[in-house]
């Protein structure tokens, strides 16, 4: 089973990830974690120029979304689907849906050319279920400290084009990318997750 956490940067996947791997272990599930970009060799250098360029490295959107799909073909390769094979629960930092949201509704790249390339980095290899954490850019960047990445230093404007973009996306896959009110306790939001990932979890087990 393949779960992954998306949404703008401040939204909370970090603790919500930690909580929800704790959860699935206490449920007797091996559990596999992975950022992306990240968690290979290949992957982790490529976040650091993804996310760590500054104007001496100015990186275009179609160059920036081809590194971070051949981060992420690694990923799948080397831990992704091994992970799965082996009958582990994987649990994404991030996956394919950024991308979407990032460079083409917020980027300005075509929507159907990022799925595309999409395509052939992940071979396949899609999530079960995705966790939108949803609040607003003005409550996100609250939420955010002062050190903050390439991507974390994006303007208002472009911000809220990248929420909509993530929110578009969930309304053409409502059965797999289920949108997570992120503004309530931790506690609540953690219950909600655990509340969808049951209901897939039971979904998967009575087929």
């Amino acid at each position: 089973m393949f779960f992954s956490f998306d949404g703008i940067d401040g939204v909370g996947k970090t603790t919500q990830i930690e909580r929800f791997c704790a959860w699935l272990a206490a449920q007797g599930h091996t559990v596999v974690t992975c950022r992306d970009p990240g968690s290979t060799p290949l992957g982790e250098t490529l976040r650091d120029v993804l996310l760590h360029s500054g104007d001496d490295r100015p990186i275009g959107r179609r160059a920036e979304m081809l590194l971070y799909m051949a981060a992420r073909a690694q990923l799948v390769d080397d831990v992704i689907r091994p992970a799965l094979d082996a009958g582990s629960v994987v649990v994404s930092d991030r996956y394919l849906l950024a991308n979407l949201a990032y460079q083409a509704h917020a980027g300005g790249l075509p929507r159907e050319a990022v799925a595309s390339v999409g395509a052939v980095a992940t071979d396949g290899v899609a999530p079960a279920a995705v966790m939108l954490l949803d609040l607003s850019p003005a409550a996100a960047e609250r939420r955010m400290g002062d050190e903050r990445d390439r991507m974390e230093r994006s303007g208002a404007e472009y911000r809220e084009r990248l929420r909509q973009g993530f929110l578009e996306e969930a309304r053409k896959a409502p059965d797999v990318i289920h949108v997570v009110d992120a503004s309530p306790p931790v506690d609540e939001v953690h219950a909600r997750i655990v509340e969808i990932a049951q209901r897939v979890l039971d979904h998967a087990a009575a087929r």
